[in-house]
């Protein structure tokens, strides 16, 4: 009993940095809608906010994984597609930051600066990152149907 209650308290951590990343990424307290808009909103968020909460996770802890594990094929062709010098691997590190110049990883996309690469990225850069890749994506997907 004691061990599955300190399970369950472990998880708050993960929850806690869910309730950031929706409060401080996706700026959920930014949009004032009533109480249905707000559902359909925060069903929305809620899905960006995993897949940012997971993004994050994984960059910390699994830098060298494979970067299908987070991005969709076609992500990563639009991420290759904009990094002109591509290393062997293409991880999970590589795609949230691809820092080397004129490279294209989701930080860079939201704004992450190659010179502050000792600083941690921000949960808000990964969202304006996050935000820019599916519109490249969804760029993409427009010019190959005309």
């Amino acid at each position: 009993m004691a061990s599955t209650i300190l399970r369950w308290y472990c998880y708050r951590w993960r929850v806690e940095e869910y309730h950031k990343v929706l409060k401080s990424g996706c700026q959920v307290e930014r949009y004032r809608l009533a109480a249905d808009g707000i559902k359909t909103l925060l069903g929305f968020l809620s899905v960006i906010a995993v897949e940012l909460l997971q993004l994050t996770y994984l960059h910390r802890t699994q830098p060298t994984a494979d970067a299908i594990v987070i991005l969709n094929p076609q992500q990563i062709r639009i991420l290759k597609a904009k990094s002109p010098k591509l290393p062997k691997t293409l991880t999970v590190g590589w795609a949230v930051q691809a820092l080397a110049q004129p490279a294209a990883g989701i930080a860079r996309l939201g704004g992450y600066l190659e010179h502050r690469h000792k600083t941690p990225i921000g949960i808000q850069v990964l969202w304006r990152g996050w935000l820019k890749l599916h519109d490249l994506c969804e760029g993409w997907q427009l010019a190959k149907e005309t």
